[in-house]
């Protein structure tokens, strides 16, 4: 991912915190085998400290490819919009002399995978799961030995992504002055579209942390 030095991450808080706001899915990027293409696998995940939880069909074709290659990417992208041409013009320049672009928040995780298959060891990455995505609780007991649970798990595998490397960046015009970096917060507010609303939050967050960009 490339990320230019107006848009990296002020500080590791930040892309935890935004992590932590509820981007909780995203999408799995696996090596395939040679003259294959790449796998993907959009899905919800949870983390456990320097891992992120994720459980997968077992017929799902990323366990071959993770077996061929398990250094894997975990993207987990968000609050982007499209910014017209016009909203970008230089002062005292025509509007139409503007260029559009994307605005966004992505991290990359790089990660080694861990295969769980441990019928228990499945179960527990369930309950953590569950835990976080149902924290009242309003399930059956994840259990080996009872039902729903445990005539299901022999239907899926268990992921622990080892996390070795943390790549994030909010894309989000901090290098262009201050007042059109203001306007085009009010504009995207104003349009409404989307994630417009919580793209305009991002770059007035990073407006206030930043102020005018310095290289």
């Amino acid at each position: 991912m490339f990320i230019q030095p107006w848009d990296a991450c002020l500080d590791p808080a930040e892309w935890r915190t935004w992590i932590a706001e509820g981007h909780d899915f995203g999408l799995l990027s696996v090596n395939g085998p040679p003259g294959e293409p790449p796998v993907t696998v959009p899905t919800h995940f949870t983390g456990d400290g320097d891992h992120l939880l994720i459980h997968l069909a077992r017929p799902n074709p990323a366990w071959k490819a993770i077996e061929h290659d398990p250094n894997v990417v975990f993207t987990v992208f968000g609050d982007y919009a499209f910014v017209p041409g016009p909203w970008r013009a230089k002062a005292g320049t025509s509007p139409t002399d503007g260029v559009p672009t994307s605005y966004y928040t992505a991290v990359q995780f790089v990660c080694r995978a861990h295969v769980v298959d441990d019928p228990e060891a499945k179960a527990e990455l369930l309950r953590r799961q569950l835990a976080h995505f149902q924290p009242a609780g309003d399930h059956a007991p994840v259990a080996v030995d009872r039902p729903p649970y445990g005539r299901m798990l022999p239907g899926i595998r268990g992921l622990r992504l080892e996390v070795t490397d943390v790549r994030a960046t909010f894309k989000y015009d901090d290098h262009k002055p201050v007042e059109q970096r203001g306007a085009v917060a009010d504009r995207l507010d104003a349009r409404g579209q989307g994630l417009d609303r919580s793209a305009a939050r991002q770059q007035r967050r990073r407006l206030d942390r930043i102020g005018p960009w310095q290289p």
